[in-house]
C-alpha cells in the first residue's frame, strides 16, 4: 500500500510540473490569441466588447495570477473556453478524444502483433542472414517518418490499386491505413527489445534443461521463453506511450481525422492557448497513468519481485527478544 500511495503522488508531481512548464512556456509565445480571433475587423466587435472578452480570459493579468486561476479551475476540472470555438475546452476534448483512443488503441495492439511476428521469425530463421535481416526490420521501421509512410500508403493502396477508399469510406475502412501508418514506427522499439530479450533468455540455464529433455523449439518459444522476455517489453510498452500520442496527431493529420491531431493542430494555428494547455495536460496523464499501470503489473507478472518484496519487508523488520532475555 505504501508502494502505491508513493507512485499516485509521484504521479500527481509529474502531472503538476508538466501543466506548470506548459503554462509558463506559453505564456512567453509572442502573439496573442485574443486578437488574433476577435480583433479582426470582420468580426465586428467594438472596443468594449474586446475589452470584456479580454477580461474574461485574464490575458492582461500578470502571469503568476494567470496561473493560480487556471490551476484552480483545472484541479475543479474546468479547463476554460477555447479561443476559436468559444466552447467550453472539456466538450471539444469530449468531441476529439473517441477518434484519437480508437486509432491509438487499434495501432498499439497492430504493432504489438508486428513484433511478436518479427521475434517470432527470428527466433525460427533456419539461416543466420535471415536472423540478421530480420533484426534490422526494426531499425527499417523506426527510420521511417510518419508523414511519408501516411502519403505512401495513401498513394498505393488508395490511388493506384483501389484497395482502400479515402472518399466515401465506411468507419472501419477508414481506420485501416492511419492504423498501419502509426503501427509500423511503434513496433520498431517493441520488436528491438523482444528480440534481445529473446536471445538472452534463451541462454539462460532452464532453456538449457528444457531443451536436453526433448522439447521443440516452438514449445520452448511459447512455454518458456516468449513469457519470460515479455517483462522488458511490458517496461517499453509503457515509455512508448508518448511516441504513440505524438505519432496521432501526424498521422490525424495527414488523413483528416477529427481527433486530437486535428484539434492541436487547429488551437496551434489560432494561438488557442487553453485547448494546448488541456492537449499537453490529456497527454501527461495518460502516459502516466500508463506507467503506473505497468509498474503495478510488473509484482503480479513476475513472482520474483513479490518474493524480493517479502524479504526485503522480513530483513526490516525488528528482530523478536530472544525467550528468556532480561527485560
Amino acid at each position: 500500500m505504501r508502494y502505491l500511495i508513493g507512485r499516485i503522488g509521484q504521479a500527481a508531481l509529474v502531472l503538476w510540473a508538466a501543466y506548470t512548464a506548459t503554462f509558463f512556456l506559453l505564456s512567453v509565445l509572442p502573439g496573442d490569441g485574443i486578437m488574433i480571433k476577435f480583433e479582426n475587423p470582420e468580426m465586428g466587435l467594438s472596443a468594449e466588447q474586446i475589452a470584456a472578452i479580454r477580461d474574461y480570459y485574464r490575458v492582461d493579468d500578470p502571469v503568476l495570477l494567470q496561473y493560480v486561476h487556471a490551476l484552480l479551475g483545472t484541479v475543479q476540472g474546468d479547463f476554460g473556453y477555447s479561443i476559436t470555438n468559444a466552447v467550453p475546452v472539456s466538450d471539444r476534448l469530449a468531441a476529439a478524444l473517441p477518434q484519437t483512443v480508437q486509432l491509438a488503441g487499434a495501432a498499439f495492439v497492430l504493432a504489438l502483433l508486428i513484433a511478436a511476428a518479427i521475434a517470432a521469425a527470428s527466433a525460427f530463421a533456419p539461416f543466420a542472414w535471415v536472423r540478421r535481416a530480420l533484426d534490422a526490420v526494426p531499425s527499417l521501421f523506426i527510420s521511417i517518418p510518419a508523414f511519408w509512410l501516411g502519403l505512401v500508403l495513401i498513394q498505393v493502396f488508395s490511388f493506384q490499386l483501389g484497395w482502400v477508399p479515402m472518399i466515401g469510406a465506411t468507419p472501419t475502412e477508414a481506420l485501416i491505413l492511419p492504423v498501419v501508418t502509426l503501427a509500423i514506427p511503434i513496433s520498431a522499439p517493441l520488436a528491438q527489445v523482444f528480440c534481445r530479450s529473446l536471445d538472452e533468455v534463451t541462454t539462460r540455464p532452464f532453456v538449457q534443461v528444457v531443451t536436453a529433455k526433448g522439447a521443440s523449439r516452438s514449445w520452448i518459444l511459447l512455454r518458456h521463453t516468449a513469457k519470460n522476455a515479455l517483462l522488458p517489453t511490458l517496461t517499453i510498452s509503457g515509455l512508448i506511450v508518448g511516441e504513440l500520442i505524438a505519432g496521432s496527431v501526424v498521422t490525424e493529420t495527414v488523413f483528416g481525422r477529427n481527433g486530437i491531431g486535428r484539434l492541436v493542430n487547429d488551437a496551434v494555428a489560432g494561438q488557442d492557448l487553453p485547448v494546448i494547455q488541456a492537449v499537453v495536460l490529456l497527454s501527461a496523464l495518460v502516459f502516466v497513468t500508463v506507467n503506473l499501470i505497468v509498474d503495478l503489473l510488473f509484482p503480479v507478472l513476475d513472482p520474483r519481485l513479490r518474493t524480493r518484496a517479502r524479504v526485503t519487508a522480513a530483513a526490516s523488520a525488528p528482530s523478536p527478544e530472544p525467550i528468556g532475555a532480561p527485560a
